[in-house]
């Protein structure tokens, strides 16, 4: 169901299982999540038999596993990006001022889609569209002034997140020209710290893979039936019982409309 989503989410963390690191993965809607377990490969990625039948928004961070699904469109998490900036911006906020310039860029565009989305509209107007688009050239040109020399560790970190604002802006800004995209990857971060809550609870580590793989199996059952807004406990006794609740449609909307 998830491959034939107009938006998606991905996400991948570590987990240790027979004492060797692998990696849970996530693939999400708001309504529907789907995990399953491997390494941090392409073809791992495809495994989960979302991703190669998808052709919607993939809304991601920024790892480049994912960059052979050329297809599709691809959202860059804004949070994720705010992040790296600030990493730059800090150390030295009057040498690095274009990266707080691209923050309030970044958040600014934020509000202003929070702001259509509230009056019910479809899209951003051309005039926010070309502001928006003037600030993010505007900081980045500000960027090329003040790390057109330095060749210590910061000046080359700036230089090569200037590459990637340049280089990926129709990715970054994809939640201003598609209103159903958002500006963060919430949706499969949070599906994705079952893992870590797990792991802290059971010693940090699962005794065997299937274990794991049957962790991501029981939680990708639970996260959707709670994202329909059923009871855990409920939702537990059904897969141990009379098999897995399945959701009906893409969405609770759809459902219930049918």
């Amino acid at each position: 169901m998830i491959a034939a989503s107009p938006v998606a989410h991905a996400d991948e963390t570590t987990a240790r299982a027979a004492g060797t690191l692998t990696y849970l993965h996530v693939a999400c809607t708001q309504s529907l999540t789907a995990m399953h377990v491997g390494d941090r490969s392409r073809d791992t990625i495809d495994a989960g038999g979302v991703w190669p039948a998808f052709t919607g928004v993939l809304v991601r961070d920024g790892y480049a596993g994912y960059e052979h699904l050329d297809t599709i469109e691809h959202a860059w998490c804004g949070i994720h990006l705010v992040r790296d900036l600030r990493a730059v911006h800090d150390p030295d906020p009057e040498g690095q001022s274009w990266a707080e310039a691209m923050v309030n860029t970044l958040l600014l565009a934020n509000d202003t889609a929070h702001a259509a989305r509230a009056e019910g509209r479809a899209a951003l107007t051309d005039t926010e569209l070309s502001a928006i688009r003037s600030r993010y050239a505007g900081a980045i040109a500000r960027g090329r002034q003040e790390n057109t020399h330095g060749s210590d560790p910061l000046h080359q970190q700036a230089r090569t997140l200037l590459r990637r604002f340049q280089r990926h802006r129709d990715m970054i800004l994809r939640f201003t020209v598609n209103l159903d995209v958002s500006f963060t990857n919430n949706t499969a971060e949070l599906p994705a710290r079952s893992v870590k809550v797990q792991q802290r609870t059971s010693g940090g580590c699962w005794r065997t893979l299937q274990g794991l793989i049957d962790f991501a199996v029981v939680q990708s059952s639970l996260s959707t039936a709670t994202k329909w807004g059923l009871d855990t406990l409920d939702a537990m006794t059904q897969l141990f019982t009379t098999g897995a609740w399945l959701p009906p449609a893409l969405t609770p909307d759809i459902a219930a409309a049918a």
